[in-house]
C-alpha cells in the first residue's frame, strides 16, 4: 500500500500546477489572436503578453491565499 504524499511531492505537484497555469494563460492568448486572424508576429506577442499576465495572476493568487 502507498502511504500519504510527502511534502516534497505535494510542492513537487504544487509547482507543476503553478506552470500549468501560466502556460494555460499564456497559450490561450495566443490562440485567441490566431483565431481572430492575426499574423505569426501577433500570435507571439499575445503569447509572451499572456505568459506575462498569467505569472501576475499567479502572484496575485499565491499573495492571496
Amino acid at each position: 500500500m502507498v502511504g500519504p504524499a510527502s511534502q516534497e511531492d505535494k510542492r513537487e505537484a504544487m509547482n507543476r500546477l503553478k506552470v500549468a497555469i501560466v502556460l494555460l494563460v499564456g497559450v490561450s492568448a495566443g490562440l485567441v489572436a490566431f483565431s481572430s486572424g492575426g499574423s505569426l508576429l501577433h500570435v507571439a506577442v499575445a503569447v509572451g503578453a499572456g505568459l506575462v499576465l498569467g505569472v501576475a495572476l499567479l502572484a496575485y493568487l499565491i499573495r492571496i491565499t
